[in-house]
């Protein structure tokens, strides 16, 4: 990219005049206020489309089901440029209610694990107040602030708040029934309806810009023992399917860093975890079950295609069984969503970088050894040059100290502001120049 021009940098300084943190506090407050569970993002969604049109810009909903919709909305240009997409998910990776969530984020929940705001100063807490809805308040407030400042678009600014971007199968409860409701759903029903540019900017966590993701394979490892009788253990055939899956999840705990070291390269360093275990009846604790069911999420590199990590994959079972050959186990892929990279050079990573070196004043930095996918994926995938910038983690200064749910349910509104101007920046330099001769 080249540097802006004298009246593209006036139009980038009149918008960001007009960002307001107050502006940023009450679209994440208002976002947070409106519960948004993968599969049940329809209010949210309604609520941003009427967000939007306040605004200014052709906002429409897009329902996918009676629950579950984007929001989506287009500045327009003159016809004579390039079109920008900026895209954020809009949904919540746990639910915010005890009967679902708890215990598998501990003994309750917590403040910020609430679709309730709370704020303190700088800092608004409350599920998913960071990721997604901090970052769709910046894309929002990006808009907001490029629609009053007047500027002469040449390219159309596109907007999509998209439904089921959490790394998820469909949930089954509330009378749920969809499976497929994460995993970029609602961003692939948005491209697939005609909601189309030339570039894409994702706001997602990570204060850097980022051209490549990881991808991720989902495998289920079935363990099969004997059903008996703890009172039979000693007079009939015994073996525990469960004992057999702690030896295989051991195994694979020692395997994972391996994985990664050798697959760690450009900006990703994938990782693997055990993320589930099912066998046995918890009421007849005096059974053993003949089956035992473990889920694998590995994550893979731009570098690496599902079915070279299904056959690494398939190697290190083979390894495991080979050292323990009283295992009796079978496996299968079941869930595959590829890696993905943009050209570094691509303009749309150009006009990021740009933006972020003006912000900070000194050459961009990369954060390397990433491990989480993105919609971004689904962009990329389906032919859109794709970036993607974010916030940075909470500091000290936060209501909460840092840990994993924090990092997702405590955004700082400094940052977002600072998001919101790298986006302006990046919207500006694309959507007003002319379209390029290809």
């Amino acid at each position: 990219m080249s540097p802006l021009s004298a009246q593209q940098r006036a139009w980038v300084d009149a918008a960001w005049k007009l960002i307001e943190p107050q502006r940023l506090t009450e679209l994440v407050v208002g976002m947070v206020n409106i519960p948004s569970p993968t599969g049940e993002e329809a209010d949210l969604a309604r609520w941003l489309t009427g967000v939007l049109a306040e605004s200014g810009l052709d906002a429409r909903y897009q329902p996918i089901d009676d629950r579950q919709g984007n929001a989506t909305a287009r500045l327009r240009g003159d016809g004579t440029g390039e079109d920008l997409l900026l895209y954020a998910p809009i949904d919540t990776l746990t639910v915010g209610d005890a009967d679902e969530d708890v215990p598998w984020v501990g003994p309750d929940l917590r403040a910020d694990m609430r679709p309730h705001a709370e704020v303190h100063g700088h800092h608004v807490l409350g599920l998913g107040a960071s990721n997604p809805k901090g970052h769709g308040a910046a894309v929002v407030a990006a808009a907001e602030v490029i629609a009053r400042a007047g500027i002469p678009l040449r390219g159309d600014l596109l907007l999509g708040l998209g439904a089921g971007g959490m790394p998820t199968n469909g949930r089954t409860t509330r009378g749920l029934n969809r499976l497929n409701t994460g995993q970029g759903v609602g961003c692939s029903f948005m491209l697939e309806q005609g909601w189309w540019a030339d570039h894409a900017l994702i706001a997602k966590p990570g204060w850097s810009v980022a051209w490549e993701e990881v991808g991720l394979c989902w495998f289920e490892v079935r363990v099969r023992g004997t059903y008996t009788y703890v009172g039979s253990r000693h007079r009939m055939p015994y073996r525990n399917a469960i004992a057999g899956a702690a030896t295989v999840i051991e195994a694979l705990e020692r395997w994972f860093p391996q994985y990664a070291e050798r697959h760690t390269g450009g900006l990703v360093a994938p990782q693997g975890v055990v993320s589930s275990v099912e066998g046995g009846w918890p009421r007849m604790a005096a059974v053993t079950p003949a089956l035992c069911r473990i889920r694998v999420d590995l994550r893979t590199s731009p570098r690496s295609t599902p079915a070279d990590v299904r056959r690494e994959f398939a190697a290190a079972l083979d390894a495991i069984r080979a050292e323990h050959p009283d295992l009796d186990l079978d496996w299968d892929m079941v869930l595959a969503i590829p890696g993905t990279h943009t050209p570094e050079d691509a303009p749309v990573v150009a006009a990021a970088k740009d933006a972020w070196e003006e912000i900070e004043g000194r050459p961009h930095e990369v954060i390397v050894a990433n491990s989480g996918a993105t919609d971004a994926n689904i962009l990329r995938s389906r032919g859109l040059p794709a970036a993607r910038i974010g916030m940075d983690r909470i500091g000290p200064d936060a209501p909460l100290p840092l840990d994993f749910p924090s990092g997702m349910n405590v955004v700082d509104i400094r940052e977002a502001v600072r998001l919101t101007r790298a986006i302006v920046h990046t919207a500006v330099a694309l959507c007003t120049r002319e379209r390029s001769r290809r």
